[in-house]
């Protein structure tokens, strides 16, 4: 927890000094910069590269309660194919999307979710706290530890996704204005709930794989984007933040069985937009 509370100061006390600001749109050499004015809006689809730090997995049901510590976990592009552009499939890859709607001029309310991809390592070895009362599966701890290798014990994803559903504000700031084209560097935080779509097998268990609301996230992040034609915008993102999630379903029963977890995540995203109802102050 000690990692929520960090977050949670930095990300409240730098909006406020961000936010705070009344930023002129006069540079000092008195150019009248372009600018996102009040009611404009604009929709994004991208995809992304996620990473996450290690994380310890409390699993607890009947007959077991224990901790995997430090597991490592990693992300799942899909490979390159027709899912990134067929409107079929395009929840397929790691994607994000945003709805903005720019409450002031430059200065957005953001609607997004962000869709990750996290895969636990099967390839490692991890200590292990707790007990379990079943013989066959307390027999695969061996001096405090569980290797993970031979799936047996646990498999353990959230793969369909880890969807961070989130709001946020962000600030924009023109950089460069020429004919038909500006670019603007943007920078914010949010908070969400996290709908992952766990896939869990434990102790030879029927796999568990079903949305639920997990938890929750937080999240600092900046952007810069570029807009062409005055609407058609492509943007490249990087976010980084925090995941608390105390109720991953592990089997087909709702209760007692469950994991817990939390870490912090970053994302590279990269993406295109259409931008609706700009109107442009040279």
């Amino acid at each position: 927890m000690k990692k929520f509370f960090e977050l949670v100061f930095v990300f409240f006390v730098g909006t406020t000094m961000l936010f705070g600001q009344n930023q002129d749109t006069v540079d000092n050499s008195g150019y009248n910069q372009s600018k996102f004015s009040k009611g404009t809006m604009f929709v994004y689809w991208g995809w992304n590269r996620a990473g996450f730090s290690k994380s310890d997995i409390r699993f607890k049901g009947n007959g077991y309660d224990f901790t995997l510590n430090n597991v490592v976990a990693h992300d799942r592009p899909s490979e390159l194919s027709m899912a990134y552009i067929d409107p079929t499939r395009l929840s397929i890859p790691q994607f994000n999307f945003r709805l903005a709607y720019f409450i002031k001029d430059n200065l957005a309310v953001v609607i997004a979710q962000d869709h990750m991809k996290y895969v636990m390592d099967q390839n490692q070895t991890v200590n292990f706290d707790g007990h379990i009362s079943d013989p066959t599966y307390a027999g695969m701890v061996q001096n405090g530890q569980v290797n993970l290798l031979d799936e047996q014990f646990l498999t353990f994803e959230h793969t369909d996704g880890l969807n961070y559903i989130n709001l946020g504000l962000e600030k924009y700031k023109n950089v460069l204005s020429k004919k038909d084209f500006n670019m603007f560097w943007a920078y914010g935080g949010g908070i969400g709930a996290l709908m992952p779509k766990s896939n869990v097998k434990l102790f030879g268990n029927e796999r568990s794989d079903r949305y639920h609301l997990a938890g929750f996230g937080l999240d600092a992040r900046t952007s810069i984007n570029a807009v062409f034609w005055n609407h058609w915008m492509a943007r490249v993102e990087g976010k980084f933040g925090y995941i608390n999630m105390p109720d991953i379903k592990t089997t087909l029963n709702n209760k007692p069985d469950k994991a817990s977890q939390d870490f912090v995540f970053y994302q590279v995203n990269f993406g295109i937009g259409y931008v609706f109802n700009r109107k442009i102050t040279n």
